[in-house]
């Protein structure tokens, strides 16, 4: 008998004393402030709580080691103290998705109880323990001091309260419920009956499954059913764009990749479906994999309907390669990217469960609710209205949420039993299973002539897509279309290869192949500039685009502000002994001649009540603030008495979030619909209003795909624009980085701000150390520990510049900000670590060993 006290509370455990606290207090007391970020790898923070005074990660705390001991979770802690450390959080941004947060306040409470006034470095080296994959640490360093400060003081602190209005930094939408772990993520949520689900994945990138023997599964006391790919009553194959990903392998059928799914299991707990699993015993046939992208080109089929090379983006103007031959000076190189894994701090999960209409609901944290219900219905054989998605605002998604991971397991195990299921992966399983940022080869060859203006650019890309193809074209199309970055150059000669290999999936990820041409355009220019002595900077300022230029697509742009994000890093580039420097440019909006559309409905509930409706993911980038202010700034309502909700049932189809296209498209579709109330408002009071809805939505259907033979090419509605420098002390190591961009119209300059730090922060760390290497089809390592992310200890100065040059589409002249804050940052660091030794670096990352 083990005894303890939680949260003030006696507690008496008669269980597995190996069992950890983490799953106690989760699965057994429903307190879920503590989250489960890493699964027990002791390594993302997510689940510190308060043991004896001191702060400890509740994951590896066996029940057997807690007699007698003093236990608290953010639930526990003193009303002043969490209130006020929760506050400072808020007011700071240091809460984006916030699946962290609570983690951090109770390692806070901590720290200030042993030291009232800890310095940055102290607090640095107290938060040691942690990751943040959003903020990039900065505000919540600056939130800690805030909370030592207002303690010290016996201060009552608020959260800021403002008109919400566009330009303002309005405090995140409902951070404070989530900094304290009180707004559940998807597997916080706990329904009478449900039951638990698990997954057996393939052993072998490539095999023939021959027989699947779940017989001792079935046998398993506590296991309701064991599904096959035989159970799948509708579409066996589901997908983004193509159609060839494998829900389950059946018997007879070929694995394409390790993560390939070939059973599920349902029990009554989430542990007997594991065991279960591994009962399952699977005959195979093991094939070798392809898994070199240049000989999968024309290699053995992944999948036999289709090529390896099954697309290729490729266009030109004029003749880049007899230019590049006449040309003064020309750099090139063969430059390689990594594999990089998102690490969203909250893994993948799904609740479904049957509703009274013959038809399944699904909690989903998906980046698109409206593809998760297409796909959904596809697997069911249902109609869409009968398939109901609520999104649950999600704990990261950087991308990697795009895809339909679980939701289609979840929902058929529920389907078929007519009974609540929850399947949750192990962060081993959720980087076995979702896709990839795509290693990207590239040959580029570039041209500028004696008076330092660029002539050619000729592209040769090649990006491994692994089993499947996922959005991996559209990512190769957008390393086409951003090769010549910001700046004008008149020949150009692209092609982009998008190929299968039996490696995990790459698709989607922040930057979206912009970051992997970048760093070769970057890298190319600066050595132009050395062979040729140009001043670096006003070699990128003569060459970069202005109103009327174009793009490497041929696409004139206009409202760019390159030269004005320039101009605010100009002393602080020319004044550092090693400093590097890069600009940047991307792209708002899926564009390439595909429809980009928004809708929104605005309810008004009461006078004190409105509910806004759109169908975008808020996954910590804070779109539901963007279209919370636009609303607030049409109509001068207060924000504090607007719900925001997505939900399919109210039948408003929007697409993924994704593209830095949210903030632009549901701020003009809430414009839209905000000009009917506007007008009632002059005559008619919120409380003579109850009742009424209004709707309105955008819609760009104008853009082009490049290459295609059309009058005028316009490949995006929008660009983003930016520059960034990396200055180094001494010894070479990064002291600082500044990054300025360009966000048309600041909305909120504080979620602006917060944005372009863990956007650096994430691009220092693709620069520098992150990787997830593969060998022969299987992973290096599948722990979180050895993907590198960089702690808050190992992240320096972010100096961010907001500069406003106004968008001629975006609501109010806004530009995307989500991905552009790392699309330069490896360029200009290999540039200033070049300019620091000498040596032109051509392979990311740059320093995984050192």
């Amino acid at each position: 008998m083990i005894k303890f006290t939680l949260n003030g509370v006696q507690e008496t455990y008669s269980g597995d004393p190996e069992q950890t606290l983490l799953k106690y207090l989760r699965l057994e007391k429903h307190i879920t402030s503590a989250k489960d970020g890493c699964s027990g790898q002791a390594v993302c923070g997510a689940c510190t709580v308060e043991i004896n005074g001191k702060a400890k990660l509740a994951c590896v705390q066996k029940m057997k080691t807690l007699n007698g001991a003093e236990i608290y979770t953010p639930e526990g802690f003193p009303e002043y103290v969490k209130d006020t450390i929760a506050k400072a959080f808020v007011n700071e941004g240091a809460v984006q998705c916030g699946f962290c947060t609570p983690g951090f306040i109770s390692r806070t409470k901590v720290l200030l109880q042993e030291n009232p006034a800890p310095t940055i470095e102290e607090i640095q080296k107290a938060i040691k323990p942690h990751i943040c994959r959003c903020t990039g640490y900065k505000k919540i360093e600056k939130a800690i001091e805030t909370a030592a400060l207002s303690i010290r003081e016996n201060k009552k602190l608020e959260i800021t309260k403002t008109s919400g209005k566009v330009g303002i930094s309005q405090p995140k939408y409902d951070a404070y419920n989530t900094a304290l772990g009180k707004r559940n993520f998807v597997d916080d949520i706990f329904i009478e009956g449900m039951l638990y689900a698990s997954l057996k994945f393939s052993d072998y990138p490539k095999a023939k499954v021959l027989n699947i023997d779940t017989s001792e599964a079935e046998n398993l006391e506590g296991v309701h059913r064991v599904f096959t790919a035989k159970d799948i009553p509708g579409e066996k194959k589901v997908g983004l764009i193509l159609q060839d990903w494998s829900v389950m392998i059946d018997e007879g059928e070929k694995t394409h990749y390790i993560g390939d799914v070939l059973a599920g299991v349902v029990a009554d707990s989430d542990e007997i479906a594991r065991k279960a699993v591994q009962l399952i015993k699977v005959e195979y046939e093991v094939l070798e994999p392809v898994t070199d992208v240049f000989k999968a080109i024309d290699g053995e089929r992944v999948h036999p309907e289709r090529p390896n090379n099954f697309d290729t983006t490729q266009f030109t103007i004029g003749d880049a390669n007899k230019v590049l031959k006449e040309s003064k000076y020309t750099a090139k190189g063969r430059f390689e990217t990594q594999r990089v894994e998102h690490a969203f701090l909250e893994k993948e999960a799904a609740i479904a469960y049957p509703n009274c209409c013959g038809g399944i609901e699904l909690l989903s944290q998906s980046q698109g609710v409206y593809e998760d219900r297409r796909q959904v219905a596809m697997i069911l054989g249902l109609p869409e209205d009968k398939v109901r998605v609520t999104l649950v605002p999600n704990g990261g998604g950087f991308g990697g949420k795009e895809d339909l991971s679980i939701q289609g397991h979840t929902s058929l195990f529920a389907f078929l039993l007519q009974k609540p299921v929850k399947l949750t992966l192990t962060r081993e399983e959720s980087i076995r299973l979702h896709p990839k940022r795509h290693p990207v080869f590239m040959d580029m060859e570039l041209g500028a002539d004696e008076k330092g203006k660029l002539t050619a650019l000729k592209l040769r890309a090649v990006g491994d897509t692994g089993a499947y193809a996922s959005v991996g074209m559209k990512v190769l199309e957008r390393v086409a279309g951003h090769a010549a970055g910001g700046y004008f150059i008149p020949e150009i000669d692209i092609e982009a290869k998008t190929v299968y290999t039996n490696n995990i999936p790459c698709g989607a990820m922040r930057g979206f192949g912009a970051n992997q041409v970048s760093f070769a355009l970057e890298s190319c220019i600066d050595d132009i500039c050395e062979k040729a002595g140009f001043d670096r900077w006003q070699f990128r300022y003569d060459n970069a685009l202005v109103d009327g230029l174009k793009t490497s697509t041929g696409q004139k742009v206009f409202g760019v502000g390159i030269r004005a994000c320039l101009d605010a890093v100009k002393e602080d580039f020319k004044k550092a002994k090693y400093a590097g420097l890069a600009c940047a440019i991307k792209n708002s909006g899926v564009g390439n001649g595909m429809v980009d559309e928004s809708k929104v409905i605005i309810d008004i509930v009461s006078e004190n009540k409105i509910i806004l409706q759109h169908g975008w993911t808020e996954m910590g980038q804070g779109v539901h603030n963007m279209a919370l202010q636009t609303l607030c700034e049409e109509t001068s309502v207060s924000p504090e008495i607007i719900e925001v909700i997505v939900d399919t049932e109210a039948q408003i189809k929007t697409g993924m979030t994704t593209s830095s296209r949210a903030t632009a498209l549901v701020g003009l579709a809430v414009i839209n619909a905000a000009k009917a109330l506007k007008e009632d408002l002059k005559t008619k009071s919120l409380k003579e209003l109850a009742g009424k809805s209004y709707k309105g939505q955008y819609e760009c259907d104008w853009t082009t795909k490049p290459g295609s033979d059309v009058d005028e090419q316009i490949t995006h509605y929008s660009y983003g624009y930016a520059a960034q420098v990396c200055i180094l002390d001494d010894e070479g190591k990064i002291q600082k980085m500044i990054a300025a961009h360009d966000g048309g119209k600041i909305m909120n300059p504080m979620l602006f701000e917060g944005q372009v730090e863990g956007g650096v922060h994430m691009g220092l760390g693709y620069a520098l150390t992150e990787e997830l290497p593969m060998k022969d089809g299987y992973l290096i390592s599948d722990k979180m520990r050895d993907l590198k992310i960089l702690k808050a200890h190992e992240t320096p100065e972010i100096d961010v510049r907001m500069i406003e040059v106004k968008d001629p589409v975006g609501p109010y002249g806004a530009k995307g900000i989500g991905e552009i804050g790392l699309v330069p940052t490896a360029g200009a660091v290999a540039n200033a670590f070049t300019k620091f030794d000498g040596v032109r670096r051509y392979k990311l990352p740059l320093m995984r060993d050192k």
